[in-house]
């Protein structure tokens, strides 16, 4: 029988038993994307899609809990890490949609593509009464005593890519004015929406590395949040699809990134305000031309991300 329920995981999360014939995708927020993705690919292919929305850290414990009982078929994550260790590790699918050749070079490999990309930015809250920053380092001064909030990278692979992104560039300068954030009061409460929200509830006045395409749509809603690309650049955080070498429906698996890569596909991705992986697909926000990107070398940064994110929470804790 195909893909079995486990009885337990250990992530604590209980499931449907699974279709035989369903194509199995967990996915990392934003929820909407991945749902609408999931029944757009029914709709057009007739095939059942079992999803599992969830954070990156999340979907990548379950699959972990399940490796003596394979179930996905299809990974979504907003950490490109995730999909260099897995590849690393033997586990993925070589594969490679005739939709990619838009798709740059730098957000492909044989075994996983990019969805489409976040970057990282400063969300700052138009009412606060704080001078609006231009610059990461603008958020050590005084004025922004104790009126910054940051994503933790331990639980935010964007936040993870642009501290790496950061400290690549600009050494033990930048880790110091991560020493002066915390400092100046600067809170890490958690994921990015636990970073977001105090800052659009007005009890907190800039985010550190909001994830662009969640503070573009607060923004979208009347939210009194601009985002501001800092002047001295910031990191791209490309969310990578792969398909599991274990996965036993990988024809339908291939289906659907080939939908996801498709114009429709990659039109669906836009709307949510997240940068299309096709470079000839519009984007409904700044695109990669109007961006300054820092370039982080992401095999380097997956090899160094566990000393990373312990040095940032050492850092934090003192």
């Amino acid at each position: 029988m195909k893909k079995l329920l486990a009885l337990s995981i250990a992530v604590a999360i209980s499931t449907p038993a699974i279709a035989a014939d369903a194509l199995v995708v967990y996915s990392a927020g934003p929820k909407p994307l991945s749902t609408g993705l999931a029944k757009a690919f029914e709709a057009k292919t007739g095939i059942e899609v079992e999803l599992f929305p969830s954070t990156s850290g999340k979907v990548m414990a379950r699959y972990e809990a399940e490796k003596a009982n394979p179930q996905v078929d299809v990974i979504i994550s907003a950490a490109w890490e995730h999909a260099l260790t897995l590849a690393e590790k033997g586990d993925l699918l070589a594969y490679t949609s005739p939709n990619a050749q838009k798709v740059p070079g730098s957000l492909k490999t044989d075994t996983y593509v990019a969805q489409g990309a976040a970057t990282l930015a400063m969300a700052y809250n138009t009412q606060s009464g704080l001078p609006k920053p231009a610059n990461w380092s603008d958020l050590t001064a005084p004025a922004y005593k104790d009126q910054v909030t940051m994503p933790d990278p331990a639980s935010s692979g964007s936040a993870l890519t642009l501290l790496q992104g950061l400290t690549t560039k600009n050494g033990d300068a930048a880790w110091a004015m991560f020493a002066g954030l915390k400092e100046n009061g600067m809170i890490v409460p958690g994921a990015n929406k636990a970073a977001l929200t105090p800052v659009l509830q007005g009890a907190k006045g800039v985010v550190f590395g909001a994830v662009d395409y969640m503070a573009l749509g607060a923004q979208q809603k009347g939210e009194s949040i601009e985002v501001i690309y800092p002047q001295e650049g910031t990191v791209l955080a490309p969310r990578p699809m792969m398909i599991t070498k274990s996965s036993d429906n990988q024809e339908a698996a291939k289906q659907f990134i080939d939908f996801v890569l498709s114009e429709e596909g990659q039109a669906l991705v836009a709307e949510r305000l997240i940068l299309p992986a096709r470079t000839d697909v519009k984007a409904l926000r700044p695109g990669y031309d109007e961006l300054t990107l820092i370039d982080l070398d992401a095999v380097e940064a997956a090899k160094n991300a566990a000393n990373d994110k312990a040095k940032f929470t050492t850092l934090m804790a003192n």
